[in-house]
């Protein structure tokens, strides 16, 4: 799975291939959609906190997180649930 800092899984998002995005990761922070050249702010505070992700957070699940995840119906934040599990687990 390619996770975006936000819990998207960019290998199964419709965007990878309509508009040719290899993930936040890949272009750091700066998706198409930001189409003045700015990042994501969700990106950014990962970033500045040294993690992969937002599931790595202690502050997992903020409310920035979580108002970027209504879209989705919370599949983002499952994503990252699911990756702290199997992190827990050793995998």
């Amino acid at each position: 799975m390619n996770l975006s800092s936000c819990g998207i899984d960019c290998d199964a998002c419709e965007f990878k291939v309509s508009e040719n995005c290899p993930g936040c990761q890949k272009v750091k922070g700066k998706p198409f959609w930001a189409k003045d050249g700015g990042r994501c702010d969700l990106y950014i505070c990962a970033e500045k906190r040294n993690l992969a992700h937002c599931g790595n957070c202690g502050d997992f699940a903020c409310d920035m997180l979580k108002e970027w995840a209504k879209e989705g119906d919370g599949e983002r934040i499952r994503n990252l649930e699911n990756l702290i599990k199997i992190n827990q687990n050793g995998g």
